[in-house]
């Protein structure tokens, strides 16, 4: 149907057994189609099929995230809620106006951000485990990077929009993705909010928090987003170049130059206090705890080191909460993204993560050489970083192929 007509509600396909309408469809066509001049052009039929198959495709991988018990609270949405509003720099009622605007309910969006990080804790947790990294690779990365300012190498942060090809997708499919793509890509040169975008049309699992990709070296991006951005100036788009996963436009949101400034890392001293979370604490009620004690550390009547050592259900509540000096990429991302705001001195709100909920202090900062273990740690991260992608594929593939999937009445 056109947009705005109401659509039949019938099922078009069982997942498991769970059952895939052909509203779901039609709401999500309807989006692309709204959003997407380019994508009028493509054969309505095709693009309902593209993202049946997508939907099928998170689906499958949902199931088997609450399978492995896999959760998202809502206190965790609500933070991701914060972060997609900072990174548009709007408020939250802005937002709310926004995403109204699109024609998507509150309800629907928070649904929608709830769905990613649980496939984004389900991919941490399952493609990860696949990836190892010997000494002996290590060793051998280290001596081919000799001659070279190899420990501390240039440094960019990229954000995406990833228009996925479905692995037995057809030329016209291919085709119409292609198109939608650079339709995207046309939208972002002529200034159309870049996070907006990644939002509302990636297929990538970073799309909740608008692409963006993180500050590390470009032995830890995909050579080709690093070929492809090579002479894209700081806020300059790139593509849509294809890769396996499907066409990928790119923004540059950070360069560093190689130069002498290259050859130390900011290194931040932080420590914390961690309430975890079970059947006698909730998430509610550990947020509330350190709101407390935040409230008695601003008024002075607490002192943080004792309440770490009274209270945090972590290692180093021994020392204070003090985990010392730390770099960049230590710390899961809802941590370290809090710890890279905070100025010295400065203390979080409460911040929940998959270990609990924490009080963060940022207590200095310096820059540092890198040690020769922490050398090898860059280079362990970036061998890494140069598997993922290929292991995410592999892994996405079977778990599609365990799934059973039954097609009944293809959406209309």
């Amino acid at each position: 149907p056109v947009q705005g007509q109401r659509a039949a509600e019938f099922i078009v396909a069982l997942v498991n057994s769970e059952p895939i309408t052909n509203t779901e469809v039609q709401t999500r066509v309807n989006r692309i189609l709204a959003e997407n001049a380019e994508a009028r052009r493509a054969p309505i039929g095709e693009l309902a099929r593209l993202v049946l198959e997508r939907i099928i495709l998170e689906r499958a991988q949902l199931q088997l995230a609450k399978e492995n018990g896999i959760r998202v609270d809502d206190l965790t949405v609500d933070q991701a809620e914060e972060t997609v509003a900072r990174q548009n720099q709007v408020s939250r009622e802005e937002l709310r106006r926004r995403v109204a605007a699109e024609g998507m309910s509150w309800n629907e969006f928070r649904n929608d951000l709830r769905n990613q990080l649980l496939l984004t804790r389900l991919r941490e947790r399952e493609v990860n485990a696949r990836v190892r990294i010997s000494d002996v690779e290590i060793e051998q990365y280290l001596r081919d990077q000799q001659g070279g300012n190899a420990a501390v190498p240039t440094q960019i942060n990229l954000a995406q929009v990833l228009v996925a090809v479905p692995e037995n997708a057809n030329d016209a499919q291919v085709a119409a993705l292609e198109q939608k793509a650079q339709a995207i890509a046309r939208r972002a040169r002529a200034g159309e909010d870049f996070a907006a975008l990644a939002r509302d049309g990636s297929d990538a699992a970073d799309r909740a928090g608008g692409g963006a990709m993180g500050l590390r070296s470009v032995q830890r991006y995909p050579t080709l987003f690093v070929e492809a951005t090579q002479a894209t100036p700081v806020d300059g788009i790139a593509g849509p170049v294809r890769s396996s996963a499907g066409f990928h436009v790119l923004k540059v949101l950070a360069k560093t130059q190689p130069g002498a400034a290259d050859a130390a890392t900011t290194q931040t001293q932080v420590r914390h206090i961690l309430l975890r979370t079970d059947a006698q604490r909730s998430t509610a009620q550990a947020v509330a705890q350190l709101a407390e004690f935040k409230r008695r550390l601003q008024a002075g009547t607490a002192d943080f080191a004792g309440l770490a050592r009274d209270n945090s259900q972590d290692g180093s509540a021994k020392d204070g909460g003090d985990l010392g000096w730390t770099r960049p990429g230590q710390f899961v991302p809802e941590f370290e993204e809090v710890i890279t705001r905070l100025q010295p001195g400065q203390i979080s709100d409460p911040v929940v993560s998959r270990f609990g909920v924490h009080l963060i202090q940022v207590m200095g900062r310096r820059e540092a050489p890198l040690t020769p273990a922490e050398q090898r740690e860059a280079a362990r991260a970036t061998l890494r970083e140069k598997r993922m992608d290929e292991a995410y594929e592999t892994w996405a593939q079977e778990v599609r192929a365990r799934a059973y999937v039954e097609f009944r009445q293809p959406p209309v």
